[in-house]
């Protein structure tokens, strides 16, 4: 299972747990099937998916988690209409007008009634731990789908002492610099796509896909003191990404030597660890010369 995208957070200590203890903790907010009058619910699952025994999935210093999370999906158009047809029953029937107030409870009672037949929209989110490195790296670029698994991790753990990177050097301004000098650094190309934005002017945003960045076009946005924000990149010939001035890394794709490498596994279990070790493994070199090339994010330790 390779990542798309990543969100990743810097432990601010050691993180100070194995896969057996992560493992305790998590079995106590696992995910539970049976009929929900929520309209979310959320909980642990195995990464391994059905076949899968443990809510951990360790190899060396990584340890794959995932989590579930389902969610009701009940238009308010829906709820409305039926809401409209209990004020007019009970308005026909007694004969009285139904008040703001009252109209809020039927609403609450029309949801709840309605809640167990909505249809079931279901989401797998993954991360995993980074012992050695004190990472936990999150597979989505969303910020809102990161923020919902650590505070998952952080009901089930206590406490989870991580934060978001922040680079010594602004990754917009080292960005800009490699765009104007047509030349990256610490293994980095530059490649076809990127975001360029006008730092007096949030609104006033340029993108390019598949495009020449060292065009004329280009860089008389950067002469005018537009800066980047998103840059297309590809690290080590062996990771095609695009790298965002938050240091979130989206639409990752490996190339061949890579793919070649995982190859096919005899089953889904073996598939699945040959494609962890190898994506940890890149993930890991590659989250090195990021942090190298913006002057230092985190604490990763040398090979």
């Amino acid at each position: 299972m390779l990542f798309k995208n990543i969100r990743f957070y810097c432990s601010t200590k050691p993180l100070a747990f194995d896969a057996q203890t992560l493992e305790e903790r998590l079995a106590q907010h696992a995910f539970t099937e049976g009929e929900s009058f929520s309209r979310t619910r959320m909980g642990w699952v195995s990464p391994l998916g059905a076949d899968g025994q443990t809510l951990t999935h360790a190899l060396g210093d990584y340890i794959m988690i995932c989590a579930r999370k389902d969610e009701k999906l009940l238009p308010a158009s829906v709820i409305n209409d039926e809401l409209a047809k209990k004020v007019e029953e009970i308005e026909e029937k007694q004969g009285r007008k139904v008040f703001r107030k009252e109209k809020l409870q039927l609403k609450d009672d029309v949801t709840a009634a309605l809640l167990p037949r909505a249809f079931t929209r279901t989401r797998l989110i993954f991360a995993y731990f980074d012992l050695r490195n004190n990472l936990l790296i999150v597979n989505s670029s969303s910020a809102t789908v990161a923020d919902e698994i650590t505070a998952a991790l952080r009901e089930s753990l206590d406490t989870l002492p991580v934060t978001l990177p922040v680079a010594e050097h602004s990754p917009n301004d080292v960005m800009t610099r490699w765009l104007e000098s047509q030349q990256a650094s610490d293994g980095f190309v530059i490649n076809q796509d990127c975001e360029l934005f006008n730092p007096l002017e949030d609104s006033n945003v340029v993108r390019c896909k598949g495009q020449d960045l060292y065009s004329d076009e280009i860089k008389a946005h950067l002469e005018a003191g537009k800066q980047v924000k998103k840059l297309g990149l590809l690290w080590n010939d062996t990771l095609n990404c695009v790298v965002s001035a938050d240091l979130v890394v989206s639409q990752i794709k490996f190339e061949d030597v890579i793919l070649d490498e995982a190859g096919e596994a005899e089953d889904a279990a073996a598939q699945f660890d040959q494609d962890f070790a190898i994506m940890t493994g890149e993930f890991s070199k590659f989250l090195r010369a990021l942090f190298s090339a913006f002057g230092g994010v985190g604490s990763l330790k040398k090979d």
